[in-house]
């Protein structure tokens, strides 16, 4: 659905504010322990995505600066006194390290964008989420999470199966190992997760169908604070464009991998993202309506992307949401299924920044 990019009068003359922009950046000259897995800081961002969002928040006339989420976040916080931040970071390890800034935030009461502290924390926890979902009927993969690595597989998970890390992202620990044909592969897998990782390991069976993700914003007021409020329904969201993810073509066919989705868009080697999905009316309402569901149920705000796959009765199973969705134009899947919609890139930055400015009451409320 192609949208207005007419923006309403309100916020034409916006206020002017210090807009401190927090994530964790690749580094390739940083020093990598020697414990670690070969993938860590696969999550991290490129300092392009960071002046591509800068841009994008000054386009509308505020200041901003990049500060690096790291041991030395809080004193940079203090000296430069930032209005709100543009919060990305992804944390620096831990079992709930997407929690670590929004937690400080919140300490030093400073307003920052997206979802709050329990929901990155419980996101990031792929077996915790799933149980909240199965525990609110909503449809999930037969699951169980191994801590010690030789628990007895539960009669409900048959092969094939998948294994992956309990707390992880960006296909961190998935390649073409991760899909079990045998009870001797399991456990060996498993063990290498638990060993590698240093966290429980999650077994699903694994889904066969189709693979999604699916992306919204807003909330029940959203109207109220939007720069664009015809973009939002009358229950306050916005669903952007399904993207499916093929992999057949993929370095890693079948499994959307970390390799895979490292490749740049359209070489040799990468999925293809396809957007809008082409998929049936009936289908993409059924995935909408689970995706927006699975995001209030875990309390996400104003952002989030879910990812569903299609099990062998092609019926939509959820497997992760992404309450940080990852933000490189032209790149990343929210931003991908934002253009396929007709947002432009500054207009989705600055939605997530006026969205939370509205939450934390720095812009009053229109009437509607």
């Amino acid at each position: 659905m192609k949208i207005s990019q007419s923006p309403s009068v309100w916020l034409l003359d916006p206020p002017h504010w210090r807009v401190a922009v927090l994530a964790n950046i690749k580094d390739e000259n940083q020093h990598r322990p020697v414990d670690i897995p070969p993938d860590a800081y696969a999550d991290f961002d490129h300092i392009d995505t960071i002046r591509a969002i800068q841009a994008a928040i000054e386009t509308d006339g505020h200041e901003t600066t990049f500060i690096m989420a790291d041991e030395n976040l809080p004193f940079a916080l203090r000296e430069y006194k930032p209005d709100i931040c543009f919060n990305i970071a992804e944390g620096l390890g831990g079992d709930a390290r997407e929690a670590q800034t929004p937690a400080l935030l919140e300490m030093m009461r400073i307003p920052y964008t997206g979802s709050r502290v329990l929901t990155n924390g419980i996101a990031l926890d792929k077996n915790l989420t799933k149980r909240i979902w199965r525990d609110r009927n909503l449809p999930v993969a037969s699951f169980q999470e191994f801590i010690f690595g030789d628990e007895h597989l539960r009669p409900e998970l048959k092969f094939p199966l998948f294994v992956k890390p309990s707390r992880e992202g960006t296909g961190m620990g998935v390649d073409m190992k991760a899909r079990i044909e045998s009870e001797a592969e399991l456990f060996e897998r498993i063990n290498y997760i638990i060993n590698t990782y240093r966290q429980p390991a999650l077994v699903e069976n694994y889904l066969p169908g189709r693979e999604f993700t699916v992306g919204q914003l807003g909330r029940p007021d959203a109207k109220r604070f939007s720069r664009y409020p015809k973009w939002y329904e009358k229950d306050g969201f916005h669903r952007l464009a399904i993207l499916e993810l093929n992999t057949a073509k993929s370095t890693t066919p079948g499994i959307y991998s970390h390799a895979a989705k490292a490749q740049q868009l359209g070489i040799e080697g990468a999925p293809e993202y396809l957007c809008p999905a082409d998929i049936e009316p009936v289908l993409a309402r059924k995935m909408h309506r689970l995706a927006l569901r699975a995001h209030r149920v875990l309390g996400a705000l104003d952002v989030s992307r879910v990812d569903i796959r299609l099990d062998n009765e092609d019926k939509p199973r959820l497997i992760e949401i992404n309450p940080l969705p990852g933000l490189t134009p032209g790149y990343s899947d929210l931003c991908i299924q934002a253009a396929a919609d007709g947002i432009a890139y500054e207009d989705l930055i600055l939605e997530i920044l006026y969205l939370a400015a509205g939450r934390w009451g720095m812009i009053a409320p229109r009437d509607i």
